[in-house]
């Protein structure tokens, strides 16, 4: 694994997701609250970004927006259907105003 600056804390609102490309993978990075989530960006049902989709901060789980389906911010497991097949998950830490992630 390589780690990588992926972005600073300022570019990832609260409750939100960015779609970065590292390493040549796509990365999901979401913050919620004082806690940073790294996952692949692909929802494994639909080749669609889930950056682009809602985050739910009280179950730590983001929305794919083109089917709905919810997967783990912790675990990249699906929490509901269409997905059945989780998603990547990397290591992810802030130091100062950067955000690092393992790729």
């Amino acid at each position: 694994m390589t780690t990588v600056r992926a972005c600073s804390v300022e570019d990832v609102r609260d409750g939100s997701a960015l779609r970065l490309d590292l390493e040549g993978k796509a990365v999901c990075v979401a913050h919620v609250g004082d806690d940073w989530f790294a996952i692949g960006d692909v929802c494994s049902h639909a080749d669609f970004s889930l950056a682009d989709g809602e985050v739910w901060a009280d179950e730590y789980e983001i929305e794919c927006p083109k089917h709905g389906a919810m997967f783990s911010l912790r675990t990249g497991e699906p929490q509901t259907l269409p997905a059945t097949v989780a998603v990547a998950v990397y290591p992810i830490s802030v130091q100062g105003d950067d955000v690092m992630v393992d790729v």
